[in-house]
């Protein structure tokens, strides 16, 4: 599966983005071939809204964005700020509950040498996921990366703000294994699932 990340920060009006969203591009992105789910999350306090698309091939997700262009920039002029746009492979999802309204998103961007990523996608699934999996309140993680530069999100889903907390604060000691292994931590964004539509 591949990814689209649309990202607005300095939104200034999030829940119009959210009716455009739900009104106009939600249909578009459905007539796309390839097209296999879309979601979308909020930092209000911070003024972000970021959209994730989901794609069968990454052929697919190319041939979208020629569809797409017109509806993202009515979208800023809807919710305001700067945009932009990134592009991943999903190497990894678990969900034992689909992402919902109200669920929290805890975002984690990283980077890493490309010819590690397989290498640490199997630390990641060995040792990092079983202990994701048994957290309170855990729901689903995604792990997205593009295989050329290596950069990458990944995205933890909870049931409330609370757990998120907690999951947040233990994942600094894996963090530090993680870092031993050249993996670099970015921006860490605390987010709402405000929008999802999925399979």
């Amino acid at each position: 599966m591949f990814t689209r990340a649309v990202t607005f920060s300095g939104a200034t009006d999030i829940e119009a983005g959210l009716r455009y969203l739900h009104d106009t591009v939600a249909p578009v992105l459905r007539e796309q071939k390839g097209f296999r789910g879309v979601t979308a999350s909020a930092d209000r306090s911070g003024g972000v809204l970021g959209v994730l698309s989901l794609w069968e091939t990454e052929a697919d997700r190319d041939a979208s964005d020629a569809a797409l262009a017109t509806s993202r920039k009515e979208a800023q002029r809807v919710i305001g700020g700067q945009v932009s746009v990134e592009q991943f492979e999903e190497l990894l999802v678990e969900a034992e509950k689909p992402p919902a309204v109200g669920c929290s998103l805890l975002l984690r961007r990283i980077s890493m040498d490309p010819a590690a990523i397989e290498a640490n996608l199997d630390f990641f699934r060995r040792e990092v996921l079983p202990e994701m999996k048994a957290s309170p309140g855990f729901c689903a993680v995604r792990n997205m990366i593009d295989r050329q530069t290596g950069a990458g999100m990944v995205g933890t889903v909870w049931a409330d703000t609370a757990s998120m907390a907690a999951a947040a604060e233990a994942a600094e000691v894996r963090r530090r294994q993680a870092a031993q292994r050249g993996v670099i931590f970015g921006e860490q964004s605390k987010r709402e699932i405000v929008f999802a539509e999925l399979p």
